[in-house]
């Protein structure tokens, strides 16, 4: 016991020798490992509706690709800290509130699926890619609404609290589109406002939207369309800024884990074979832009 005591004390001076100081206070910045050493516990920021990144089974267990990603990042941390044992405490968090749930020490990563831009990275730090994707829409496939021009002078839904309402407000107002953006509280509203006729589309990541389509009561009704509202960014796990200590071991763990080959199994359980509850397989192949961010882990925004 003493043995692994010092060995986790030591680990974790290592590590926070890298974590800086707070400029505005002066004081030292909350400190992730030292509070997972003290309390044997990794808080995870998840989703009940981002399919098949982090969300609710039938039964209400937490479960995804996001997810299992952090459960091998919570196994490495363990082992970096020299613990005995780590618990997971998982904490629900919407778009809207989750950057104030970690700048407020709520959680302590955010496992789901959020985009990693320069807009975003003024308020928190990201992990290494774990997925890529653009944003599109889904509409009925009996409106007709097959491309991004098709939305001129219609009214369409997105989330709040992500980067996609500014992104397609840009785009009509350059595009001349007169799209009208009617803001809800989380994807299945706006998947739902779209599936009712009470909007022409729901606008959102493309994964997202497909896995929500293949997931409806009668998938065959909806499409995805043909082109994207930009070029496709990086999802990654939201992290603490100024927390450079955790930043930097989040991204040791994922190092591992998607250069030592277990990165491609829990990809294929996800996207490439049937997933709970309904048993949908969304034949979604990685593509390689996503395999060389594998094969060569870099922060986008250094």
């Amino acid at each position: 016991m003493m043995a692994r005591s010092w060995i986790a004390k030591t680990c974790l001076g290592a590590l926070l020798m890298l974590a800086p100081v707070t400029a505005a206070s002066g004081q030292a910045p909350i400190s992730t490992l030292d509070r997972i050493v003290e309390t044997g516990t990794l808080r995870i920021g998840y989703s009940a509706d981002s399919a098949p990144f982090s969300y609710l089974d039938a039964d209400e267990s937490i479960i995804g690709y996001s997810i299992d990603l952090c459960g091998r990042v919570a196994e490495r941390l363990q082992q970096q800290l020299g613990l005995a044992e780590l618990k997971i405490a998982y904490v629900r968090r919407t778009t809207s509130d989750r950057v104030a749930l970690l700048k407020n020490g709520d959680i302590d990563i955010e496992c789901v699926a959020s985009t990693n831009n320069a807009e975003r990275r003024n308020s928190v730090a990201f992990s290494y890619p774990h997925f890529m994707t653009a944003v599109q829409f889904v509409a009925l496939k009996a409106g007709g609404l097959r491309a991004v021009a098709d939305l001129k002078g219609r009214t369409v839904t997105s989330t709040s609290g992500t980067t996609v309402i500014s992104s397609l407000n840009a785009i009509s107002r350059e595009r001349g589109l007169s799209i009208a953006v009617m803001s809800t509280p989380d994807h299945e509203t706006g998947f739902d406002l779209m599936a009712t006729g009470r909007v022409s589309a729901f606008v959102m990541d493309g994964i997202l939207l497909a896995a929500m389509a293949a997931n409806a009561t009668d998938p065959g009704q909806y499409i995805l369309s043909s082109d994207a509202l930009g070029p496709p960014e990086p999802y990654g796990l939201m992290l603490r800024r100024d927390d450079a200590a955790f930043v930097d071991a989040v991204n040791a763990a994922l190092f591992e884990i998607y250069t030592k080959g277990e990165i491609e199994p829990i990809y294929e359980k996800w996207f490439m074979q049937p997933v709970p509850p309904h048993g949908v397989n969304l034949h979604f192949p990685m593509s390689e832009a996503l395999a060389a961010a594998f094969a060569t882990p870099v922060v986008v925004g250094d």
